[in-house]
């Protein structure tokens, strides 16, 4: 869409997959172990009335116990929808799946469908609880009556409880809103902080940007990479989250959002950050996301592609051996 626009990303090793197949997951898996990543954490979807989405994959991951590698969930609850772009942003939305809350009945149900997930000895813990991540946390009217629901499962089955993380793009709005339904932690993902709250790049800007110079607005690595962490993260319940790239072009077009320049040797910078913000945590709260695993489709991937190869996951490990 520009001069020096790097897209598409191509997958290099692990190739065009499909994740119905085990052999593709035991794969990631031990590449993800070789390079110091500690653990996945699934999207899983639930939209209500028992209907699901995408499950087929997580589901064979407890049923064949491979891989043997630590997860951890979190639910993606937010509505599907086909999205229509223009040059300013989304314009218009049609549904494909609607987020729903049906009440009481309906959580014990998703509880019981995911107790052989949170018995599983690969389920990640903190304070031996296992972590479950709400995508939308102030999304979810009753999310305080659905907690209290699911700790009180979770005990009444032999777990210690549950150790629910809220997840938010916009800590200093809604961090504490978060805390306050009774969240344990709060993740942050600081993209807003990036695109929308830098003094130069103001909506309005944004807006002008695009129609001037006709192409996705635009953020270097090397400045992006400075919001990824800041004091907050040092916070004993807040976890941060640090990104390889970030290309939401492949969906939105014009409309996107494009990390530029993003190397190896910038990203390293992001992940020792990272570190440095959590190492006075206690050890089970020393934990870092790291978005994405594999987002091919938003440009924020580990798995190795033709351009860059394994190199973003080699500092990862250099790292994890030094620390």
């Amino acid at each position: 869409m520009f001069q020096g626009h790097y897209q598409p990303h191509i997958p290099a090793d692990l190739g065009f997959y499909d994740l119905r197949l085990k052999e593709t997951r035991i794969t990631q898996a031990e590449m993800a172990k070789e390079y110091g990543i500690e653990g996945f954490c699934y999207y899983h979807y639930w939209f209500g009335n028992g209907r699901q989405e995408l499950e087929r994959p997580f589901q064979e991951v407890i049923e064949s116990g491979e891989p043997d590698f630590p997860f951890m969930l979190c639910w993606a609850n937010e509505s599907w929808h086909k999205k229509f772009w223009n040059i300013d942003g989304v314009f218009s939305k049609e549904i494909i799946v609607e987020q729903q809350y049906n009440g009481l009945e309906e959580y014990t149900k998703y509880f019981y469908s995911l107790l052989p997930a949170f018995k599983d000895s690969r389920y990640l813990k903190v304070e031996n609880k296992p972590m479950f991540m709400i995508y939308k946390p102030l999304g979810f009217p009753d999310v305080d009556i659905f907690m209290e629901l699911w700790r009180g499962l979770a005990k009444k089955n032999g777990l210690s409880g549950l150790y629910f993380i809220g997840h938010t793009t916009e800590y200093e709005e809604n961090g504490d809103l978060i805390f306050n339904k009774g969240f344990d932690a709060v993740n942050t993902v600081r993209l807003d902080d990036v695109f929308k709250k830098r003094k130069y790049i103001t909506r309005v800007f944004s807006k002008l940007y695009r129609i001037i110079f006709n192409i996705p607005l635009c953020c270097k690595y090397s400045i992006a990479k400075k919001y990824f962490v800041t004091e907050i993260e040092k916070q004993e319940n807040v976890i941060p989250t640090i990104i390889p790239n970030w290309d939401h072009t492949p969906r939105s077009g014009k409309s996107g959002f494009v990390f530029i320049n993003s190397t190896p040797q910038l990203f390293k910078e992001a992940v020792k950050d990272s570190i440095e913000a959590i190492k006075e945590k206690p050890q089970d709260k020393q934990i870092i996301f790291i978005k994405s695993w594999n987002e091919w489709g938003e440009g924020n991937h580990l798995e190795p592609d033709l351009k860059w190869g394994n190199k973003y996951l080699l500092e990862i490990k250099n790292l994890m051996f030094t620390h």
